[in-house]
């Protein structure tokens, strides 16, 4: 299993939530065109991060009649935190994996399980806090407000 090491972004109180992003080579083929293990994978994640479905995940393949090699799962699934996303390109050995919630989650957790689910031997993973402008506490948000309109200054 690959090591996840450290994003340095887990905890930081000024944003809404964290962003990861992964982008996988070298998975196993079968399980990147396997549309029921690509369903499971969205199934299961949000649980295995703490996080709660609204919907069921939604999977389909998409065949592009202009670049057949293109081909791939897609899917996603709406979680009450955000979404979590995958599009899978089997001929590739590739997928790209999108995580964004308003919560935090343990990051570590979720490169694991993604990582192990496709059998994936090289991951580039990207963390990045969303809604720096949108902090989660009240107070923060009404100083960015003032900062940024010096006529609200009172």
């Amino acid at each position: 299993m690959l090591s996840s090491g450290k994003f340095g972004l887990e905890n930081l109180p000024e944003m809404f939530g964290p962003h990861l992003t992964l982008d996988l080579s070298e998975c196993d083929r079968r399980k990147l065109s396997d549309l029921s293990h690509i369903y499971d994978l969205l199934d299961e994640l949000p649980d295995v991060i703490g996080m709660h479905k609204i919907t069921p995940p939604y999977t389909f393949i998409y065949r592009p009649g202009d670049n057949p090699s293109e081909w791939g799962v897609s899917g996603f699934v709406i979680i009450a935190e955000s979404h979590i996303s995958i599009h899978t390109f089997p001929d590739r050995n590739t997928a790209f994996v999108d995580i964004f919630s308003c919560k935090q989650f343990d990051i570590h957790k979720a490169v694991d399980y993604v990582v192990a689910k496709l059998d994936a031997h090289k991951a580039d993973k990207k963390l990045s806090g969303r809604g720096k402008e949108y902090p989660r506490q009240v107070e923060a948000a009404r100083e960015i407000v003032i900062r940024s309109r010096p006529s609200l200054k009172q």
